[in-house]
Order: C-alpha cells, then sequence, then structure tokens
C-alpha cells in the first residue's frame, strides 16, 4: 500500500542546523564535480568519443561533469531497448509499476540536498529554488504513482442487456521525453515518470546545460528497480538527436517542455507519418510564456509590490511561469512601480552556493541574447533598474532589469526574454488592464492583486491562461494541487501534476461480448 499523497513540505534555511546540512551536501557534490555520466541503453551504460561539458554558470571555469554526446545511431538502439522492454513492463501490475515510481522519490527524498545540491552548482540555483525543485520532482513520483492505480480501474460504461461490455485504458509504447534545463529535476522527473507510470517505456533526453542532474535521476531510478530499457538515457546534441527521436516511425508519443520555436518544430515534424509507421503519435508541447500579473487600485500593494518581484526574479526569471509583464492600473501605477524598483535595488545577486536571493543565468548564450533584449528594450520604454552585466568570477550574472513604461505592443511587452527582465505597463483601469494582460499569442500563467470581489470573479472568466493566482505570486505550482499547463501558444495544455496526465499517454480499448 502507498502512503497517502501529500505534498513535500520546504526546508527553513534560516534554521543553521538545516543551512548547516546544505552545506554539508554541497560539500559532497564539490568533491564529485567532473564526474563523468554515460548514455544508458536497456540498462546498460554506453560511452561516446563525444562529450557535453556541463559548468558552473556561477564560475564557467569550473566543470561540473561531463555527459557521452549520443549519435543517430544510439537514439535507434534506444527507441529498440524501449520497445523491447515495453511488453513486460506493460504487462506488469499496475500497483507493481506504482510502488516502483514511488520508491524513486522516496530515494530523492532521502537525498533532497545533495540532489538540490547539484543544481546549485549546474544550474546556478539558490537553495530555495533547487529544494522547491528537488520537492516538486519527489511529489511527481508519488503522485502519478498514484494516479497510475486509479487509471487501471475499469472505465464505467453503462449496462446492456445480452451483453458483457467492458473499457480499459492500456499504455501507448514507447516514447520520447525532451525536457528543458530550467527545472532539470522536477520537470525531466515528472515527464519520465508519468507515460512509465502508465506502463510506457521511454527515450529520455536531457538538456545540454544540465545533463548530469538527469543522470543522478536515472541511478536513482535504476536503484529502486526500474527494470533494463524502460527509461534509457540519451544526452545529444538537440537538433540531430531530437530530430531523430521525433521523426522515428516507431516513436509512439513526444513529451516536450521548452521554447516556443522548439515546440512548434517539433509538433510539425510528429504529424508526418513515415515509412512503416501505425500510427499518429501524439505529441505533447508544454512551451512558453509572456505571463503577466494585475494589481488594481483595491490591492495591497505592499504585499502586491513584493509578490510581483517574487514572481519575476525567483531563479532568474527562467521560468516560462515568471511575471514579465506587470500590468499596473493608473490610479496606483507611480506608488507600486516606485516599491518595486526598491525591491528590486535591494536584491542581492551572487554565487548560488551562498544562497543569494539571485545567481546566473544559466549559460553564455542566454547571458549573450537576454543582454541583447535588454539593449533592444532601451529604444521601446524606460529603463528604470538593472539593464548590465554584473562581473563577478567570470559567471553569467545580469542585474534585475526593470523597463516602465512599455507599450503593450512592443517587443519587450510581447517576447519571451527568460531572463531577470521586467515590463511594466500602465492601464487606464481594469478592463484595460484585462485587454492588455490578453493581448499575447500565450496563455501560462497569471494573476490579479485586487480586493474586489467583482474583479476576482471577472478574471477567474476572462484572464485566459491555465493557471492564474489571485492575491500571490504566480509561479510555484504544486503537483496534485494546482495541474500547470497553460492555453494558445503555451502549448497543449498536458497539466502536470492533475489527474488527467497519465491519460494523456494511454489509450481506451472496449470489449462487448454477446451473453
Amino acid at each position: 500500500m502507498l502512503k497517502p499523497y501529500v505534498s513535500e513540505a520546504y526546508s527553513d534555511f534560516s534554521d543553521p542546523a538545516v543551512a548547516a546540512a546544505y552545506r554539508r551536501s554541497q560539500s559532497v557534490v564539490e568533491s564529485q564535480l567532473g564526474v563523468h555520466c554515460p548514455i544508458v541503453i536497456g540498462g546498460s551504460p554506453v560511452d561516446t568519443a563525444d562529450m557535453i561539458t556541463s559548468v558552473n554558470p556561477a564560475r564557467p571555469d569550473q566543470v561540473v561533469g561531463t555527459a557521452a554526446s549520443a549519435t543517430p545511431a544510439h537514439a535507434e538502439s534506444a527507441i529498440a531497448a524501449a520497445w523491447s522492454a515495453f511488453g513486460d513492463w506493460a504487462a506488469t501490475p499496475a500497483h507493481q509499476r506504482a510502488e516502483t515510481i514511488h520508491r524513486i522519490g522516496d530515494l530523492i527524498n532521502e537525498r533532497r540536498y545533495e540532489f538540490a545540491a547539484w543544481m546549485t552548482y549546474e544550474a546556478g540555483k539558490n537553495w530555495a529554488e533547487a529544494e522547491a525543485d528537488t520537492a516538486e520532482a519527489i511529489d511527481f513520483c508519488r503522485y502519478y504513482a498514484h494516479q497510475a492505480i486509479a487509471m487501471a480501474e475499469p472505465v464505467p460504461t453503462a449496462d446492456f442487456a445480452g451483453e458483457s461490455n467492458e473499457s480499459w485504458l492500456q499504455p501507448l509504447g514507447a516514447g520520447v521525453a525532451i525536457p528543458p534545463w530550467n527545472f532539470p529535476l522536477a520537470i525531466l522527473v515528472g515527464m519520465a515518470v508519468g507515460p512509465v507510470a502508465a506502463g510506457n517505456t521511454i527515450v529520455l533526453k536531457p538538456a545540454s546545460a544540465t545533463p548530469v542532474v538527469g543522470y543522478k535521476f536515472m541511478e536513482v531510478a535504476i536503484e529502486a528497480g526500474i527494470p533494463p530499457g524502460v527509461i534509457n538515457f540519451l544526452p545529444g546534441p538537440g537538433g540531430e538527436i531530437g530530430d531523430t527521436l521525433v521523426d522515428h516511425p516507431r516513436t509512439r508519443f513526444i513529451n516536450f517542455t521548452g521554447s516556443k520555436e522548439v515546440g512548434l518544430r517539433i509538433a510539425e515534424r510528429s504529424a508526418k507519418v513515415h515509412p512503416g509507421q501505425k500510427w499518429l503519435k501524439r505529441a505533447f508541447m508544454e512551451m512558453g510564456g509572456k505571463d503577466a500579473l494585475i494589481i488594481d487600485e483595491t490591492a495591497n500593494l505592499d504585499v502586491a509590490a513584493l509578490d510581483a518581484v517574487a514572481s519575476s526574479y525567483g531563479f532568474q526569471g527562467q521560468k516560462c511561469s515568471a511575471c514579465s509583464r506587470l500590468i499596473v492600473v493608473d490610479e496606483v501605477y507611480d506608488t507600486v512601480l516606485a516599491r518595486v524598483v526598491a525591491h528590486v535595488e535591494e536584491l542581492p545577486v551572487g554565487d548560488p552556493r551562498d544562497n543569494y536571493a539571485l545567481g546566473p543565468v544559466i549559460s553564455a548564450a542566454q547571458y549573450k541574447t537576454i543582454l541583447h533584449e535588454i539593449d533592444l528594450g532601451r529604444s521601446e520604454a524606460d529603463l528604470v533598474a538593472g539593464g548590465a552585466s554584473i562581473e563577478l568570477d567570470g559567471g553569467y550574472y545580469i542585474a534585475p532589469t526593470v523597463f516602465a513604461d512599455v507599450d503593450p505592443q512592443t517587443r519587450l511587452a510581447q517576447h519571451e526574454i527568460f531572463g531577470p527582465v521586467l515590463s511594466v505597463i500602465r492601464a487606464r483601469d481594469f478592463d484595460h488592464a484585462l485587454e492588455i494582460a490578453n493581448g499575447t499569442e500565450f496563455g501560462l500563467t497569471g494573476g490579479l492583486h485586487s480586493s474586489d470581489p467583482d474583479r476576482i470573479e471577472r478574471a477567474k472568466r476572462e484572464f485566459h491562461v491555465g493557471n492564474l493566482y489571485i492575491n500571490r505570486k504566480i509561479t510555484g505550482a504544486l503537483v496534485g494541487i494546482q495541474p500547470f499547463g497553460g492555453f494558445n501558444m503555451s502549448g497543449s495544455n498536458a497539466k502536470a501534476g492533475g489527474p488527467d496526465y497519465l491519460r494523456l499517454f494511454m489509450e481506451m480499448k472496449t470489449v462487448a461480448q454477446r451473453l
């Protein structure tokens, strides 16, 4: 019997004993830096001549580890291994699969600070962000374990005289999971164990910026008893390996989280039927956002300003759910802007190992892209905070940046920058604020700070996002509590961490028998 599902609580790092425990885990991880991560196909490690080098974004001269870089031939082998394992895994009783998946979460929980510390080094996450990432991974394992058991129940059907009719859900087959770098444990784990809990097998291609965290998950999955070939670990170049996996005629489904541009490309490629392909591939694309938080004149402005900053700059704004548009009604615009800027200017920036509020962005490429977008923004709006890089140990640091009086139609207000950049937009009134909020191609998260019950109800109906938050920050969805996924160009609305997620990777069979 599985324990009842309860979302994992977070640690209080202001407690000296807890902080000391985290530092000890950092020391353990630091002693392992330079680790090498092989490909894993059918349960066997495979090495290659080419390697991916993962560096600490806070100190790019520090190598976190290396990973074998797969070729298309490895992708072929991995898909074959996944299909070879599928029959036995699909036939494994749901409660046994669930126990294995739940055990993965339990093992991660036993080493939660160690997993978090790997993300501090490899992804530049401070302690709270890294632990929250780890806790979400644990929650995905435990929640999906329970959902796997629920999905094994017969599908209810009506009675019909003279016949026995039954319907049930069964897994699809072997698929592909392509997770992002910004939640290198949580999203990777959720995208992998969800389909697997449902009885499928997968090829897991981790992001090239964070392969070590992905491999650490693979080690735990093996320790928990995942049979060989059920999860195959395949780091490699996104274009070459990703295309091979997506295009392959034996790929049954594709589970992707990342940018809109890549997601659209995968969606298009997955729709093409290749020689030997016997099905229409299921493809789930969870993409980006240009998320807005509205503050009206009835809000508690002190709380609203703090929530705006927390929503905008957590993990350096590198979240698809991050607030990148702050829409404030005219009556309180100047007051809110002043408070937001004051809070932003107080944010300490530094090495995430020392738990600074803001750390580095993920890579040299992302660093250059964000600074380029900031330079473009100078001609569109008033730069009132930040706007420059910060020199610190050669790391990829960018000062938290605020643009004011942003036109809702400009690039600053429409393009996903994916960094510590906030555009503040003036609205005439609440109606105008809602119009601005809905005026993008995205629809992932959004929020409203207001004490007006009628406006809150209107936002619930009219604010077109998959996850809407009222009088709180707009990041931090909890598994099983706030199923996560957006509308429009934000993706397929797969609702990760929700009761329907496993159903996406299953198909229904119906049998009618005359009595």
